[in-house]
Parts: C-alpha cells; sequence; structure tokens
C-alpha cells in the first residue's frame, strides 16, 4: 500500500476577533495520498483557508502534526525547510498579491525556476516558455507585467509558477472562484490534465460542491473548525451524513436529488 503524501493530525489554531475566542482549526486531521485530490468545501469562516495556512507554514499551529513526504513538516527549518518547500506549492484565489506587482509574466516563472535551481540557467528561458504554453498561454505575454493580464491569465501563471517547480502537492486555496464560468472550466481541465500528466496531488479548497465535485476523488467537509465529513467524492455526495453538506448539495441545482456519475 502506497504511503499518504501528507498526513494532519490534531491540527488546532485559534484568534481573537472582537474581543471572543474563535478555534479556526479545533482538531482537524486529513491525509492526501500521491497523485489524489482531496476536495475540502464548507461556508465562509469554516476554517478552510486558515487550514491552507498552517499546511503551507505561512501561520503556525498552535498543536497538532504534519508529515509531508515523511518529513515532520512542522519541524523542519533553515536550508532543510527551503529545499522541502519547492514540494508544496499554493495557488491562492487573487494571485496579483503573491507576485511582485513589478514582476512580469516571464519573470514569474523565470524566478521559481531560479530560486529552487529546477533546470540549469542556460535552459532556463526554453523551460519557461514550455511552461507557460502547457498553461495555455501565449509566449507574446511573458514581457507582460503581472498588473496588465487579465484574472483568468494571471491563475494561468499562477499554476505555471506552482508546477514549474515539480511539486508533489499544490494547495489551491479558492482558485477559481472568481473566474467566470467559461475560464473556470478552463482552468479545472488544465489541472486535471497536469495531474494526470505529473502525477501531482491537489487540496482543492472550494466552497463550491459542484466545482469541487468536478475534480476530486474524496470530499471532506468543514464547519467551525472541523472536518464532519469525509470519504470517495460519489459516495459522499450521493449520501451525505452531516447538515453542512445536506445545505451545499441543496445550494447546488444540479446535484440536489442527483445521483453522480
Amino acid at each position: 500500500m502506497t504511503a499518504p503524501l501528507l498526513v494532519a493530525r490534531d491540527l488546532r489554531c485559534s484568534f481573537t476577533s472582537g474581543g471572543r475566542h474563535v478555534a479556526a482549526l479545533d482538531g482537524v486531521s486529513l491525509t492526501i495520498a500521491p497523485g489524489e485530490t482531496l476536495g475540502l468545501v464548507g461556508g465562509s469562516g469554516c476554517g478552510k483557508s486558515t487550514l491552507a495556512r498552517v499546511l503551507t507554514r505561512l501561520i503556525a499551529p498552535e498543536g497538532g502534526s504534519v508529515t509531508f513526504m515523511s518529513d515532520d513538516w512542522l519541524a523542519l527549518g533553515g536550508n532543510r525547510l527551503r529545499a522541502a518547500r519547492r514540494h508544496m506549492q499554493m495557488v491562492f484565489q487573487d494571485p496579483l498579491a503573491a507576485f511582485n506587482p513589478r514582476a512580469t509574466v516571464g519573470g514569474v516563472i523565470a524566478d521559481a525556476l531560479r530560486i529552487h535551481a529546477v533546470v540549469p540557467g542556460a535552459v532556463r528561458s526554453k523551460e519557461v516558455a514550455r511552461l507557460i504554453d502547457r498553461v495555455g498561454l501565449p509566449s507574446a505575454l511573458l514581457g507582460r507585467s503581472i498588473r496588465d493580464i487579465s484574472g483568468g491569465q494571471r491563475q494561468r501563471v499562477a499554476i505555471a509558477r506552482a508546477i514549474a517547480v515539480r511539486p508533489r502537492l499544490i494547495i489551491l486555496d479558492e482558485a477559481v472562484s472568481a473566474l467566470d464560468v467559461s475560464v473556470r472550466g478552463r482552468i479545472l481541465d488544465l489541472l486535471v490534465g497536469l495531474q494526470r500528466e505529473t502525477g501531482v496531488a491537489y487540496l482543492f479548497i472550494s466552497h463550491d460542491l459542484a466545482v469541487v465535485r468536478a475534480v476530486s476523488q474524496r470530499i471532506a467537509v468543514m464547519a467551525a473548525g472541523r472536518i464532519v465529513e469525509e470519504g470517495p467524492a460519489a459516495g459522499v455526495i450521493a449520501a451525505p451524513s452531516s447538515s453542512v453538506l445536506v445545505d451545499l448539495i441543496g445550494a447546488v441545482p444540479r446535484l440536489n436529488g442527483i445521483p453522480p456519475s
């Protein structure tokens, strides 16, 4: 049996808002297998984005553990952490905030290749051109400012940057929710194709159950900082056991009462 790629156990994280203590993560546990897509759904404020930031070490949890690629992920530091970071990448809802606003499209991708020494400098330009083509963008965009392209194009650049370092896991936090329907479909097709080609795993976070169902092998449901339901995507949607998932299914007409194929 293949070992899990990522195992999170009993993650806890809290903050204070308006003088009130909020448990953003209240003992969250999950696993992701190599090459798998785990969809994570739940309403606003349930802890999905906090979990993403804990897993990527953008914020530190107050308790719990994460094992990634057999390493104690939360204990890594220094050079070991810098080397390991290439294997876990993240794509945000609005990647503009994660980019250097003065950077060009080509520069964003080239920087990732340079920082992680993925390919020799002599072939870096060729690799940038390959990656931009792989995400379906024209090479004419390489010299454009990242601020001067559309939201859908920026999201493709963010995906190109993420896959440039050949990660084992990409965490996508509401990565398609701000896009129009036609662009969203093309991005989802791109992600599925990349997974088939490279074997990358995804943690796909969204409030949109229909989108999650389209790309995920398993689904986990969050509410109030906890995982309240988890299982194979088809089975979970066909027979929900939590009120949270029942409400999410009811909000999507094409899923309501229709077993997934």
